[in-house]
Formats: C-alpha cells, structure tokens, sequence
C-alpha cells in the first residue's frame, strides 16, 4: 500500500491507537463506499467527528463495493473511482483523523478489532438492518444513526451524469 498520509493498514491503525490511546479516544468509527465525496458525505463526517476526539473512516475495498453494488443492465460498474484514491480524498478531509480499507462487505470485523467507542451511520439507515450493531454492543460501544442534512447519493449523481449524456 503506497503510504499517503491518513491512511493505515489495520495493524497500523491498531498500532497508532495502542501507542497513544488518548489521542484517540473516544474513537468514532463510520465506514461506507465514498466512491464520489460529496457535500453530504462531508457534513455527515463532520457530524461523525464532533461525537468523539478522533474519526476513523472504514473505506469499503474496491472488491467490497462491487459484491455491494453489483452491476446491472444499465448501470456503470461501481466503484467509479478506485479505492485508493477514494482514500486519499477521504484522508484530506479536516474531520478525518484515519481511513483503513477493509474487503468484507461489513465492518464487524473492524469493529471486533478498533473497538470503537461510538460507532456512526445516517439515519436513513435503521439499527435492525446493520449488521453491525451486535458487535458494537458487544466490545461496549454504542450506535449512533445522524441525521442526513444533505440527502445525495453518488447513484443519483452518476445517473444525472448519464442523463445529460445522453441528452
């Protein structure tokens, strides 16, 4: 992995947080796609980062969002920018204190292993269909689902792209 500053292997991270644990914590762990940032990824993140001392980003894999978001008729093939620029962009972000890029197609593992203090979604999201949930009640963490000030999704994005296109 190329180093850019922000962005960590898992034992990096895991690293970091045990040499200085007090620069971290409270750590507060959001992960999602970010496959094209924009200004509702980045009030959220600041929403994220303002409930604890740190924010850590889990960057799903190229190979994650694409078993996430697989391709259909008519649809380009996800992601559209590829994960380690979508690291870079993410790690450049004030409220971004870390970003680790996982594969699975959840973050319970990097939960089992960062053990956050508070672990943050939007709230269009509900806690029954986050898989996550069990385990950040599990290591003693608890979950928070913020309000979407901005509601944008990069699908929405990518199809007004291809409308105009073809327009």
């Amino acid at each position: 992995m190329p180093q850019i500053p922000g962005v960590y292997s898992l034992l990096e991270l895991v690293e970091a947080i045990a040499l200085q644990p007090d620069h971290w914590r409270p750590l507060v762990l959001t992960n999602g796609c970010f496959d094209l940032i924009h200004s509702g990824h980045v009030r959220y993140l600041r929403t994220a980062k303002r409930l604890g001392r740190s924010l850590i980003v889990g960057l799903n894999s190229d190979q994650s969002v694409r078993a996430i978001k697989p391709q259909t008729l008519g649809k380009p093939a996800r992601p559209i920018v590829p994960e380690m620029q979508r690291a870079e962009v993410l790690a450049a972000l004030k409220p971004v204190d870390g970003v680790v890029i996982f594969s699975e197609t959840n973050a319970c593992r990097l939960i089992q292993v960062l053990q956050p203090d508070l672990y943050v979604k939007g709230g269009d999201y509900d806690l029954e269909m986050l898989p996550e949930v069990p385990e950040v009640l599990a290591c003693g963490g608890q979950v928070e689902l913020v309000t979407v000030e901005i509601s944008s999704s990069t699908t929405a994005i990518i199809q007004s792209i291809l409308q105009s296109v073809q327009e």
